[in-house]
């Protein structure tokens, strides 16, 4: 599988360019099934973490990596399932259960998978408020959640950069959280949320950022918003 390929030959290279240190390695487990819950700070992260992880880490990418068309479209789809991606539909709601699904059937065939907890990138370093899909995950699964934080990916990859520059990187994997598993149609929102802003609390610890209690992509459009609404005014002063 490419996975290994890419952590065998690549790896020297990025261990040399991004220099890790890595905490917390004794507490992912052996065997069985467990979420690795992190959060996101640059793209560097989803290499940083299989760079520093003993297992193969599954992870979910976005439906667009896997929709393009032609032959670059099949290469890409073809590269990332070989790394052990699978697509999500980021919109939410019930085109994400799909991949949900796929998350479940990973943990329960005794496989790590890897999410990032706030659903996109950070837009300023801090830390937001946590979706539900991983509390789903494991409190449908029983599988255990390894709260964890990278840290240092900003300041070698500042948004919009392509090519992530030199620098010292920490990932820290905190001690697992386990929780007895529920029947689906026995879990509530108060189930997910209580529990969701538990992980995040304990990736907060770790990662020592300062927390917002709103979701990144709402912020992310506002900003968005707010940088057009500058821009226009800024055109219509000339």
């Amino acid at each position: 599988m490419l996975y290994w390929f890419f952590v065998k030959t690549l790896g020297p290279i990025a261990r040399h360019r991004f220099k890790p240190e890595v905490e917390g390695l004794e507490n992912i487990p052996q065997h069985g099934g467990a979420i690795i819950a992190a959060n996101h700070l640059a793209v560097i992260d989803d290499g940083l973490l299989p760079l520093t992880c003993p297992r193969m880490i599954h992870f979910m990418g976005k439906s667009d990596y896997f929709e393009g068309k032609g032959l670059k479209g099949r290469l890409k789809k073809w590269f990332f399932t070989s790394a052990g991606v699978f697509p999500v539909d980021r919109s939410g709601g019930s085109k994400s259960l799909g991949a949900l699904n796929h998350a479940r059937d990973i943990l329960e065939e005794g496989h790590l998978f890897g999410i990032h907890i706030e659903g996109t990138r950070s837009p300023d370093g801090r830390l937001y408020k946590g979706h539900t899909g991983v509390a789903r995950l494991a409190l449908e699964t029983g599988a255990p959640i390894i709260p964890t934080a990278l840290i240092g990916t900003r300041e070698i990859q500042k948004p919009g950069t392509v090519i992530p520059g030199k620098g010292h990187t920490k990932v820290l994997y905190g001690k697992p959280m386990y929780v007895d598993p529920v029947p689906a149609n026995e879990v509530t929102r108060e189930m997910l949320r209580d529990l969701t802003d538990q992980v995040t609390a304990q990736i907060q610890q770790l990662s020592g950022q300062e927390y917002v209690p709103e979701y990144a992509q709402v912020v992310k459009q506002q900003m968005k918003e707010e940088a057009a609404l500058t821009a226009k005014d800024q055109e219509q002063a000339q």
